[in-house]
């Protein structure tokens, strides 16, 4: 079997427009919540989000083609386009041995609500509206853009989905179905119809203090901050990307895929699916118990998210789960749905490298059922021989993936 490793990354979130801006304002503490700008705010309940600002798409896609480029498409291009520039892969792989594995976990929202108010005022619908709403076309966007003839898989798994093309593209590497793969995750949905939705089922934080929204593992918690862009990762088999030379951030030793199988939106509180995911992933990348460990947590700043999460880290990892280096990037991001796993990935992979613990901000009032060293307000030194990052979305599912650095 082959060895995976990531070559490339790339970054559009809330705390900067590349992976090195963000991984600086991750290191700094930097918070990416503020009032929403994209539509008039009356009448709304949640008025916080994690918006991306001054994306320029024009970097990434021709100015004519940006008006029927949907924005998570513009948002994966410029992300992908990032990783294949940083990678070097362009023209070092065959086309045919190249793969996207790129999901969203909601797709075209601003297209669909856009064009569901023209069908209602009786105007026409856009001739674009199919090819930009749908989930899949941010991974054909990007094969399209690269030439990347091998394995494409569109990947919906709601806040679970980048992490499980992530993991889903290791396999594939792993058991030699490509060479290369660009994976990872896009969205773009903070708009009135979706904030409005996800206020509807109770999932999002009704603070109107950006320092105290999204604040993973608190006692204060309220719910969750959206937060948009896209993280994109090169995997390449080891081999292969050391015959051309490239830089190697991290290698990608284990993947974990489950499902509660509990209820539609809330994950199971004692975090059984979950701990056995993250027991999965361990097994596969060869955890012996002495490695020091940094989690990137999914810490979505919802109460029955961090407890149960914490609870699955307990049952899987004993008492080294007070060892363990754990934060959630979240509460400096918000919760980017179908892009957050692949964003954290990054962290995760520049935390092996650089010897940092990327910290949680915000965190004031300790909660007894999260007992765990969270990393509070500020970054810290170590360095861990294994990272995990674990995603959970909507349907019970979760996803986790281990890194090694090489």
């Amino acid at each position: 079997m082959n060895r995976v490793v990531i070559t490339g990354i790339g970054a559009v979130t809330p705390i900067g427009n590349d992976a090195g801006t963000t991984w600086e304002s991750m290191k700094n503490g930097v918070c990416g919540i503020g009032k929403i700008t994209r539509f008039d705010l009356e009448g709304m309940k949640a008025t916080l989000a994690a918006e991306v600002k001054d994306f320029d798409p024009t970097l990434y896609i021709d100015k004519r083609d940006v008006r029927k480029t949907e924005l998570f498409c513009q948002y994966a291009l410029a992300a992908a386009t990032q990783a294949v520039n940083d990678s070097g892969i362009e023209g070092n792989v065959e086309q045919e041995r190249f793969g996207v594995y790129v999901g969203s976990g909601v797709g075209g929202m601003t297209t669909f609500y856009e064009q569901s108010v023209n069908v209602y005022t009786n105007k026409n619908v856009s001739p674009f509206f199919i090819p930009m709403m749908i989930c899949n076309m941010a991974a054909g966007s990007v094969a399209i853009r690269f030439k990347a003839k091998g394995p494409c898989l569109p990947v919906v798994t709601a806040c679970s989905t980048s992490t499980h093309a992530i993991g889903e593209a290791f396999h594939a590497i792993k058991y030699g179905l490509a060479d290369a793969i660009i994976a990872g995750g896009a969205e773009a949905t903070i708009t009135k119809l979706a904030v409005k939705g996800f206020t509807s089922c109770k999932a999002l934080t009704l603070s109107e203090d950006p320092n105290r929204a999204s604040i993973p593992f608190d006692k204060e918690r309220s719910g969750f901050v959206m937060g948009e862009g896209s993280g994109m990762v090169i995997l390449e088999e080891y081999e292969h990307a050391k015959a051309r030379g490239a830089k190697i951030y991290a290698e990608i030793v284990g993947y974990g895929n489950t499902c509660d199988a509990h209820h539609v939106t809330a994950p199971d509180p004692e975090g059984v699916g979950a701990a056995n995911c993250v027991k999965i992933a361990l097994e596969e990348a060869g955890y012996q118990g002495s490695e020091e460990i940094y989690i990137n947590a999914h810490g979505t700043s919802t109460s029955l998210n961090d407890s149960g999460e914490t609870k699955a880290f307990k049952r899987v990892l004993g008492e080294k789960a007070y060892k363990a280096h754990i934060s959630s990037t979240k509460s400096m991001t918000g919760h980017m749905l179908g892009a957050t796993g692949a964003v954290e990935a990054i962290a995760a992979s520049l935390a092996l490298r650089d010897g940092i613990i990327p910290p949680t901000i915000g965190y004031q009032v300790p909660d007894p059922e999260c007992d765990l060293d969270y990393t509070p307000n500020k970054a810290v030194k170590a360095d861990v021989d294994l990272a995990l990052s674990t995603t959970f979305g909507f349907g019970g599912h979760n996803a986790c993936i281990a890194l090694r650095k090489i």
